[in-house]
């Protein structure tokens, strides 16, 4: 498995997760039971929601909506960021609470 350098930034309600993509890995396919917006920060990338790809170079922002499931491919090395809202600030426990399933 890849190391994506991940790194935790949290802040009141507010947690931001960033991943380091290098060109030609992915972050793993999930999804949210709400919508969260994503930027990516660096990079070139291929975000595959519900099925459907679209290509992103960044900087650019998204949202990715809630219950669709969702995939990021980096054509190039990338810089990705998940926003979300939440009440957890455990880093070790976080995606437990925020990915459904």
């Amino acid at each position: 498995m890849i190391d994506l350098q991940i790194q935790h930034f949290f802040s009141g309600r507010e947690y931001a997760k960033q991943m380091t993509l290098p060109a030609g890995h992915y972050a793993e396919t999930h999804e949210h039971q709400y919508d969260h917006i994503s930027i990516l920060a660096a990079g070139e990338v291929i975000v595959c929601i519900d099925g459907v790809q679209e290509k992103h170079i960044g900087p650019t922002a998204l949202v990715i909506p809630a219950g669709k499931v969702h995939r990021i491919d980096a054509i190039t090395d990338s810089v990705w960021f998940c926003i979300h809202a939440t009440d957890e600030i455990d880093p070790e426990r976080v995606d437990q609470v925020l990915i459904k399933g």
